[in-house]
């Protein structure tokens, strides 16, 4: 049928809020090496990065014939749902989480997820916080959303079937996929309808293959219909421009120094001073180490000089970066002693 001859993997939306804040913990920790809590943000957030990246190859070699959406914040009248993957198959959605975790995953009969991991060699063992409750809330979130708006817009009739009461949990599915390779995932005492949506993501493509194979052909979508199915969810889509550098700079730095109450002259003129080069590499449209570099910039917190001809006899700076740049360097440092 003309349907099958669509088996490639459209990426609609490829950016993720992660990949944002991976970028800016790495620019924060070059300003900032050895601050501990920047390193364990990075770690972590690396890791969810990683498990992305992951689902995303998985899809990618799939050759079904698949919508992507990565990271999706939707938003409608007071109602909001973040949702790792969205994945658009000829028959079925599915609301996926991404984990990417250390260690073991087990599931118990109650649907209650546990972890175990190691930290120095002690054994850890806790509960955590259900991915699929979570995911199940989100897709709860959409139909909310939908029910409120599908009587307003003009929908094709195989989309609209799909939004039915009747067939609406088993048109949208959700998984949790586990997406570190390394991890142990035990399902054995989960009930069967956990057991088959908390998978690995290697299993991730093998699991919609085998919902296909098992649904009925003649109800699947076309190429056509699920790209406007994919766009009814772009439709809905947040965009919100967070700042994360600043978010970071203010939760490890700044709100550091102030819950510690700390007076730390050094550290306040190296807030200053990397201000003075972030601003000044804009307003000349010039890379922030044509102001300084960090290793210049340690020198100068170290040595702080009082004026312009002790930073030459320092030979901190090259002339040329002290001849553009050398006043008011001096000045920040006069104004923090």
């Amino acid at each position: 049928m003309f349907f099958d001859t669509f088996k490639d993997t459209v990426f609609y939306k490829e950016s993720s809020n992660l990949k944002k804040q991976y970028d800016a913990l790495v620019k924060l920790k070059e300003e900032y090496p050895n601050n501990n809590e920047i390193d364990e943000e990075l770690f972590i957030v690396k890791k969810g990065l990683d498990g992305e990246n992951e689902i995303r190859y998985q899809l990618s070699k799939s050759n079904l014939g698949l919508y992507v959406i990565h990271d999706l914040n939707i938003e409608f009248e007071g109602l909001k749902a973040q949702i790792d993957y969205i994945v658009i198959s000829k028959m079925y959605c599915y609301f996926i989480e991404c984990k990417n975790l250390v260690g073991k995953i087990t599931v118990n009969d109650k649907g209650d997820f546990i972890r175990e991991y190691c930290i120095n060699g002690k054994k850890i063992k806790k509960g955590m916080y259900s991915p699929l409750r979570q995911v199940e809330a989100q897709r709860d979130v959409y139909k909310k959303i939908w029910n409120n708006i599908l009587s307003e817009n003009k929908i094709i009739n195989s989309i609209r079937r799909m939004f039915s009461e009747d067939n609406f949990k088993d048109t949208y599915r959700t998984l949790v996929v586990v997406a570190n390779n390394e991890s142990i995932l035990n399902t054995r005492y989960a009930s069967k309808s956990i057991k088959y949506k908390v998978i690995k993501s290697d299993a991730l493509v093998r699991q919609i293959e085998y919902d296909l194979s098992h649904s009925d052909r003649t109800l699947w979508s076309s190429k056509a219909e699920m790209e406007r199915w994919a766009y009814s969810f772009i439709k809905l889509c947040s965009s919100k421009n967070i700042d994360y550098y600043q978010m970071y700079k203010e939760k490890f730095i700044t709100e550091t120094l102030k819950n510690n109450n700390c007076v730390n002259d050094d550290i306040l003129l190296k807030e200053m001073l990397i201000e003075f080069r972030k601003n000044r590499s804009k307003e000349k449209g010039i890379p922030a180490y044509f102001v300084f570099n960090n290793d210049e910039l340690e020198e100068l917190i170290k040595t702080k000089p009082k004026d312009i001809e002790e930073l030459k006899k320092l030979r901190i700076l090259p002339i040329v970066k002290i001849n553009t740049h050398g006043k008011e360097i001096i000045d920040i440092i006069n104004k923090s002693n």
